[in-house]
């Protein structure tokens, strides 16, 4: 495998982790902003609790009007809070909810089976059993630890 490969390998994962996702109530028109992005600033604000929308802007590279309707989405979620900071009150620092949203638990809770098996034109035991080890294996090895 060279890195196109792998790059292509991993644009074609996200695809499947985005259609495992369920759906946000009310459907994804409800709210604007992807659901990718939303993810991406989400995982940020979980591995720097404290931080702010600009902080995050800079770690990840999305862009700052995408970062702010993020922000919006999973402040209307539950799925983080905003607070003054002490040191400059003219900051806003994004922390993670306390507990997790309702949101977040259904999307955690929520198999990828059914999506990896529409990746691979069928639900035939072995492959998905085969396809299913190997994702366990690349996320032993290459995820991050959770905060």
């Amino acid at each position: 495998m060279n890195g196109v490969e792998l790059f292509q390998l991993g644009r074609v994962l996200m695809r499947i982790g985005e259609s495992a996702l369920p759906e946000p109530p009310g459907g994804t028109d409800r709210l604007p902003g992807g659901t990718r992005t939303v993810l991406i600033v989400a995982t940020d604000i979980a591995a720097h609790p404290g931080t702010t929308a600009a902080e995050t802007v800079a770690r990840t590279g999305v862009p700052q009007s995408q970062v702010s309707t993020a922000v919006a989405r999973l402040k209307e979620a539950g799925s983080i809070r905003a607070s003054a900071d002490p040191a400059d009150g003219r900051r806003t620092l994004l922390h993670p909810a306390d507990e997790p949203s309702a949101r977040v638990a259904a999307v955690r809770a929520t198999g990828v089976e059914h999506a990896l098996a529409a990746a691979l034109g069928g639900d035939d035991p072995t492959r998905l059993g085969e396809v299913t080890d190997a994702l366990a294996v690349l996320a032993r090895h290459l995820t991050p630890p959770r905060p």
